[in-house]
């Protein structure tokens, strides 16, 4: 019998070797807590919470049309959404200052000044990006805007659907325009216009809190424009990301250097009280990893 090399044998080996060794490590991280230098950037790391793999549904954001009938966004389900680690509350006037402080973002400008510990607003979405820029860059951990349906996702049975429900003239675009300022008004006739402190207005079934407030939010989602035919296939689709959506007590189209909607940007509809944001973070690679071998696991068990 021919003898195998050593050489060619040990590297026949090496490679599932590795491989378990890297296994084994990957595993024993879940169990052994490991202690890691704590910068300082680590105070400034917000409370956040993992919204679970679930099902849910959204309205396609964006203007929508039939021929030339303006109508409302298809409603899109998704089987299991991925679970999303997510601020718990929206970021706040405090820790924005830190960030004009750094000379990272620019001031604030709130049409209205709630007391205590609230968040903050009159901030774009320009604004949002260059405090998230400066939060990854503190904490060494990958901050961002949710997009409209992470933000759907996130709020659960708080997302408020934006559809009107109904066709209007199409030959009157600004009937619609006038239905929506008046279904969008009467959403937010119950809410207070100054902002309150953070928590105030409870948490939903994730924990994430807020999500009802005087406060709308910034998405990472440009606005757009489709045309659908008569089966509701797409035939034109035009984004515009000078254009932000926002979400919160109803969901508005935004200009992104606007901080005060009620000053001006909104594209329909009754314009957003506050304007503010929250951000959601990104895994790590070992996150990522360790998320990996556990959807393979299960699915083995």
């Amino acid at each position: 019998m021919r003898a195998i090399p050593m050489r060619q044998n040990a590297l026949g080996l090496l490679l599932p070797g590795g491989l378990l060794i890297g296994l084994a490590v990957v595993i024993a991280a879940q169990t052994i807590p490991l202690t890691v230098p704590v910068s300082a950037g680590a105070s400034l790391a917000p409370e956040t919470v993992i919204v679970p793999a679930h099902a849910f549904s959204y309205r396609a954001p964006g203007d929508f049309q039939r021929g030339k009938t303006a109508i409302d966004g298809p409603l899109i389900s998704v089987a299991a959404g991925e679970p999303l680690e997510i601020m718990t509350y929206q970021v706040s006037a405090a820790d924005y200052a830190r960030c004009v402080a750094d000379d990272a973002c620019d001031k604030a400008d709130p049409r209205r000044h709630g007391t205590g510990n609230v968040p903050v607003t009159g901030v774009s979405f320009d604004d949002a990006g260059q405090y998230a820029a400066w939060l990854s860059a503190e904490t060494g951990e990958a901050w961002r805007l949710p997009t409209v349906a992470e933000w759907a996702f996130a709020a659960g049975s708080k997302a408020v659907d934006p559809a009107l429900g109904t066709e209007t003239d199409a030959d009157n675009p600004a009937d619609r325009w006038l239905a929506l300022y008046d279904l969008d008004s009467a959403r937010a006739a119950a809410s207070l216009a100054t902002p309150q402190p953070l928590g105030s207005s409870g948490v939903n079934e994730f924990g994430v809190a807020d999500l009802a407030g005087a406060v709308w939010e910034w998405t990472a989602t440009c606005g757009g424009r489709t045309t659908l035919d008569a089966a509701g296939q797409t035939v034109s689709h035009l984004d515009s990301c000078g254009v932000r959506y926002v979400e919160g007590g109803h969901r508005a189209a935004m200009s992104h250097f606007i901080r005060d909607a009620q000053g001006g940007g909104c594209s329909a509809g009754a314009p957003p009280d506050n304007l503010g944001f929250r951000l959601v973070r990104e895994p790590g690679w070992i996150e990522r990893v360790m998320s990996a071998f556990g959807r393979i696991f299960a699915r083995g068990a």
